[in-house]
């Protein structure tokens, strides 16, 4: 769970800076969004969660 709200405040605040600089403009914003909502509710869903799961836990387990 914690990954996961990590994960959202990282994208949302990247979302913001983008916006701000004009590298993402709203439409393709509300684009992501809604292609995000779109994959949540298809059978890849579970696949994406496990593969950002173990990449999580990859990076983790790496010592500098």
């Amino acid at each position: 769970m914690a990954i996961s709200v990590s994960v959202v405040l990282l994208l949302i605040i990247l979302t913001v800076v983008f916006l701000r600089n004009g590298a993402l403009k709203l439409s393709h914003a509300i684009v992501c969004v809604l292609l995000g909502f779109y994959l949540a509710s298809t059978s890849m869903a579970p696949t994406i969660q496990n593969g950002l799961s173990a990449t999580a836990q990859i990076v983790s387990d790496l010592k500098p």
